[in-house]
């Protein structure tokens, strides 16, 4: 079985292939004050709760964006697991031309998402990956990966707005029954959230306009779940995708 860990800024997902199926998946904070042996506990407690053996694991792809987590879950791969991580960088196989001025700046994760959109759906695509900060990975039809764009996730806004306004409140991240708010946290809630959608909707559209027409959007990351289904041009949300490019991106150097 292949573990394949995706690291983020705020969570660090994990999944556990058996071939091509993904048995199961987690999603745990990323907590750069744990130690190796603190992440090896959880792995075995997760594992152990979906009925697996971590002996079974015999390979582990890992992505990160994080390099202080870097090492500490390499370091806990080597002691718990007894094998090297394989880790997704420079250097590596990926199949995807990277047309980027400097293809080392480029997150590992968006790598992997550029290679399983293009896997799984063809292209041109775009991946919006909703995490910490919100990317934008332009694919084409050949399968390059072009580039992007990175903005501030809605989570960093919604902080922002809560630290810089004193009396406005911190809200919770949910869809407001309507765009004209009765009361502050609605009128928040609302300006958070729309607001958000056009921001994604504009640069999707504007991606779209310079890749020659219509391309396949797919979304992932912690928060497609709550905003994709509002965004009129995401044809897909894949909530795995970074999690099923590392498991390609494996086999293809195995």
């Amino acid at each position: 079985m292949l573990l394949a860990i995706d690291v983020g800024n705020t969570n660090i997902v994990m999944g556990i292939f058996a071939g091509r199926e993904l048995k199961c998946h987690w999603r745990v904070a990323s907590d750069r004050q744990k130690t190796a042996d603190e992440y090896g506990l959880i792995v075995h407690q997760l594992a152990h709760y979906q009925g697996l053996k971590i002996q079974d694991i015999k390979a582990v792809a890992l992505a990160s964006v994080v390099p202080t987590l870097t090492q500490v879950l390499a370091e806990m791969i080597a002691k718990q697991l007894g094998c090297q991580p394989f880790i997704i960088g420079p250097g590596v196989k990926t199949g995807m031309p990277i047309r980027f001025d400097n293809p080392r700046e480029v997150g590992a994760d968006r790598i992997v998402n550029g290679v399983a959109v293009y896997e799984l759906y063809g292209g041109p695509a775009i991946v919006v990956d909703f995490g910490t900060a919100t990317t934008f990975d332009a694919i084409s039809d050949r399968g390059e990966y072009l580039g992007g764009a990175i903005a501030p996730g809605i989570g960093i806004a919604t902080d922002a707005l809560f630290a810089r306004a004193a009396k406005l409140p911190r809200v919770e991240l949910v869809r407001p029954p309507r765009i004209i708010g009765k009361n502050t946290i609605a009128c928040m809630q609302a300006g958070i959230m729309y607001g958000f959608i056009g921001q994604v909707e504009g640069i999707i559209t504007r991606m779209q306009a310079e890749l020659g027409g219509r391309a396949m959007v797919v979304a992932t990351g912690g928060l497609a779940g709550l905003i994709g289904p509002e965004v009129n041009c995401i044809n897909k949300v894949d909530p795995m995708l970074t999690l099923e490019g590392l498991r390609i991106v494996y086999e293809r150097n195995a």
